[in-house]
């Protein structure tokens, strides 16, 4: 196992070095030191044979310097199916171990009387800033067996199975099931959507569960009543039982009768919350596409509590002249318990970018987006009507606002500050994935693959990266940004980098400085990284900064290179302290 504890701060910077946002264009000068949390020459914890990891999903740590993470093997017709899990590994131990929390040999939790184990963990896993509970979502054959009634005819008896995804959280010690789409079952009515609509069962849990107090979980819900689709975001306060106790999921706000704050208008859509210090922070609008009204709110964990606007549609734009306003706001808000990190746009210009199908992952969603997705149970050929095929390949197009920005809003003071902004030294926050649930998921041959969408249709989705954390009235914003030029719709030689934004500065600003980006050499990260090999890739998420941790995702490779020439992992720095 490799050596990879901070003892103290981080080593001091090069001397008489300190870039600041204005020459992103040039080679970051590394200035911190970067740990190996895990890379693909780790084994991995109790699965067959000399097996390593391969792939990670951006990673979650806690103010302690525990980090979780979603992480697979490869696969094949000699290896077998690859290993997908969740592991944790606590960077303030010295030469600590890589724990398993699960993968696909693990048996789901009770209620489970079909022996089931897991399949996929979809979206990243998340963790308590001020505890070692981590949440992650699960997706999994039924889980339950049960008698529905006898056949008046024959006598008899008739059974059904049912329960394919739930919320997954070890508050405890051992994983137990905090959320199920088990609500429908009148012994599982703890599970069942809170709102007055008895025995509904939640169908899926968007995005990725957060986890605060140490054993309560925050979330996003999505329903049906009488056909219509519902959603809304809650709470559940989980007990020591392996169902999480008897305590039900609690309302804090939905699409059914909560209004956005001043206005008569509800809900059309809600984000996947964060949650901290016995409080929510989530995004919700009239209409996710294309909002007019909405913007982001703190809510105590309480039922259907009152919401405080922190920002809105229609709100001034911190740092821009007053008749600049939000017309677009992210779902992705970081959250500490006192800032909250989020990403905004303003103004009406645009710029038309190209988004391709993708060449690697899950292969029916690749050949849905490249409209050539073939239905195993009826051969019928599908294909996303949205993309345009041409010799270039296939690809869509979006509208994306030229003037983005990264922010942070202090609640205790109701200041807000503009951590950075596109211009001279960023050309792009937003980044695409093309996910989702395609018409024909689970009759393809590749079910088991297709287990890491949401539940809802296939389509190109934006996020922007930023993650908070605060020291009294300091605070640090990690985020991910782009520089390049477009050419047709096309980035060229992009530069993908994370940086990190501290107030206060030295001139009691916010402060940006480049921490990694695509121009950098592999073994500036990680020692282990072929020699002449670049950063490739890089990932951040909302709670990848908790106190001065900051932990990352990356890739290196060689160009003209293979995958197997390269290498990825996961890693860890220390910030130095803001100054005051």
């Amino acid at each position: 196992m490799k050596k990879s504890t901070l003892t103290g701060a981080v080593s001091a910077a090069l001397l008489g070095v300190l870039m600041i946002v204005g020459s992103i264009h040039a080679k970051p000068i590394p200035r911190f030191d970067w740990v190996t949390v895990v890379n693909n020459n780790d084994r991995i914890p109790d699965s067959p044979g000399e097996r390593t990891f391969n792939s990670y999903n951006q990673p979650s740590v806690n103010q302690d310097g525990l980090v979780v993470f979603r992480a697979r093997s490869r696969g094949g017709s000699e290896q077998g199916p690859p290993t997908h899990g969740i592991y944790t590994r606590d960077m303030a131990v010295f030469n600590s171990n890589i724990i398993r929390i699960l993968d696909r040999t693990t048996q789901v939790p009770h209620p489970n009387n079909l022996v089931t184990t897991f399949v996929e963990t979809p979206s990243f896993p998340r963790i308590d800033q001020d505890s070692d509970t981590i949440a992650t979502r699960g997706n999994h054959p039924p889980v339950w067996n049960y008698v529905i009634g006898t056949d008046p005819d024959t006598g008899e008896v008739i059974q059904t199975r049912t329960g394919t995804t739930g919320i997954y959280a070890n508050p405890f010690g051992d994983l137990i099931t905090a959320g199920s789409k088990l609500g429908d079952i009148e012994d599982f009515y703890f599970y069942e959507v809170p709102e007055e609509f008895p025995n509904t069962r939640f169908e899926v849990f968007p995005g990725a569960p957060a986890v605060t107090g140490g054993n309560i979980i925050a979330f996003k819900g999505n329903y049906t009543v009488e056909g219509i689709g519902k959603t809304g975001v809650y709470y559940r306060v989980l007990a020591d039982d392996d169902t999480g106790g008897s305590w039900p999921a609690m309302l804090i706000a939905n699409n059914t009768d909560t209004m956005i704050p001043g206005t008569d208008t509800v809900f059309g859509s809600t984000s996947p919350p964060s949650a901290a210090d016995g409080q929510m922070v989530f995004a919700g609008f009239d209409n996710e596409e294309d909002p007019t009204l909405g913007g982001i709110y703190l809510a105590p964990l309480l039922d259907q509590p009152p919401l405080s606007t922190l920002v809105s549609i229609g709100g001034q734009v911190p740092g821009e002249l007053a008749s600049e306003t939000f017309t677009g706001l992210g779902e992705g808000a970081a959250f500490d318990g006192r800032f909250v990190g989020f990403w905004g746009s303003w103004g009406g210009a645009t710029r038309t970018v190209r988004l391709y199908c993708a060449e690697e992952g899950n292969r029916d969603r690749i050949a849905y987006c490249n409209r050539n997705l073939v239905c195993a149970d009826t051969g019928e050929t599908l294909g996303d009507t949205n993309s345009i095929c041409d010799e270039t390949g296939c690809y869509q197009v979006r509208e994306v606002p030229v003037n983005q920005g990264f922010f942070v809003h202090d609640i205790d003071t109701r200041r807000a500050w503009i951590v950075a902004k596109t211009g001279a030294d960023f050309d792009d926050f937003l980044f695409w994935n093309y996910s989702g649930m395609t018409p024909c998921a689970g009759s393809s041959g590749h079910s088991e693959e297709g287990a890491e969408d949401d539940g809802e249709p296939a389509r190109w989705r934006s996020s922007a990266f930023v993650a908070v954390s605060g020291n009294g009235a300091t605070f640090n914003a990690a985020f991910k940004a782009r520089a390049g030029v477009l050419v047709d719709g096309v980035y060229v030689n992009p530069v993908d980098g994370i940086y990190i934004g501290r107030w206060p500065g030295p001139g009691r600003t916010v402060d940006v400085e480049p921490l990694l980006d695509t121009t950098m050499n592999g073994q500036t990260l990680d020692p282990e990284a072929p020699v002449g090999s670049t950063i490739t890739e890089l990932g951040i998420e909302r709670e990848g900064l908790r106190g001065r941790w900051l932990t990352v995702n990356a890739s290196m490779g060689i160009e003209g290179g293979s995958e197997e020439d390269g290498m990825a992992g996961i890693y860890l720095t220390e910030l130095p302290r803001n100054r005051r």
